[in-house]
């Protein structure tokens, strides 16, 4: 399990970028941009395929966008984690979160091994976000003893 030193690391960090925002703006991923931004943080979207999500244009790569980001939160396909990964290390992003469902062995291992800190196992907004139903969340996960120690 990931140390709540770790998670308080990534979330401290004001200026995010979250690889693999849909297309589909009725996604998960979008509604955690949509969500972190209304907690305060900056979120830069990045889709592969570029585009849009609604009227929100996705940048092609992290490589474009317009300031690094503190962390990558990456809400990929298990099989596109591990490069998206490697993409953060090779920008100077030293701090991934694999959401929940993206947290493929192969991204872990290759995190660990580029020398990234790295969460894995949890959904960032437990942790992140002022809405009231993530609060709710996560004082469940913490009387079940499911939070980070």
């Amino acid at each position: 399990m990931v140390s709540k030193s770790v998670v308080e690391e990534f979330v401290s960090q004001r200026v995010l970028a979250l690889v693999g925002v849909s297309r589909k703006p009725e996604k998960f991923s979008n509604a955690t941009m949509k969500e972190l931004r209304a907690s305060g943080y900056t979120v830069y979207p990045v889709n592969r395929n570029g585009g849009k999500a609604g009227e929100e244009t996705l940048y092609t790569s992290l490589h474009d966008l317009p300031e690094k980001p503190g962390g990558a939160l990456i809400m990929v396909k298990q099989e596109d984690s591990e490069a998206a990964v490697r993409e953060a290390a090779a920008e100077g992003i030293t701090r991934v979160w694999l959401q929940q469902g993206a947290d493929s062995e192969a991204a872990v291992k290759a995190a660990h091994e580029l020398g990234l800190t790295v969460v894995t196992g949890q959904c960032i907004l437990m942790f992140a976000s002022k809405e009231k139903f993530h609060g709710i969340h996560r004082w469940f996960n913490k009387v079940f003893g499911l939070l980070p120690k």
